[in-house]
């Protein structure tokens, strides 16, 4: 009896210790929102600022108008529920996918600090 009471303790430990409750951080930093929110030739610095926050990085491009740059990234790591069951059979080979995405949003601006052009480029990997 006391065994299947420490086998019982130990397979809760093991599979709590395995779930995944990270808290995810909310971004407006997504297609919708510029789609919804920036016009070119209407939408001000201030304005993109309000929305999304500082940029990553701020440049000048060829003909000295300025450039913001976000970039938002996020990586998926997944282990199959068989990988907890295998180190309590006392195997310690694992299966897991990750899964890298990026998102990276560039704003130019005209001399008056109103949105010239943007564009929106993402990937997976």
């Amino acid at each position: 009896m006391k065994k299947l009471i420490y086998l019982l303790i130990i397979m809760s430990l093991v599979l709590g210790g395995c779930s995944n409750n990270k808290p995810q951080q909310k971004s407006n930093l997504t297609y919708g929102m510029i789609k919804s929110n920036v016009i070119k030739g209407k939408t001000s610095q201030s304005e993109i600022m309000q929305l999304f926050g500082a940029p990553n990085l701020v440049t000048k491009n060829k003909q000295d108008n300025e450039v913001w740059s976000y970039n938002k990234m996020s990586v998926d790591k997944k282990n199959t529920s068989r990988e907890t069951w295998l180190v309590l059979l006392g195997s310690n080979s694992s299966n897991s996918t990750t899964t890298t995405s990026s998102f990276d949003f560039i704003v130019v601006f005209d001399k008056y600090d109103i949105v010239k052009d943007y564009s929106v480029i993402t990937s997976n990997y």
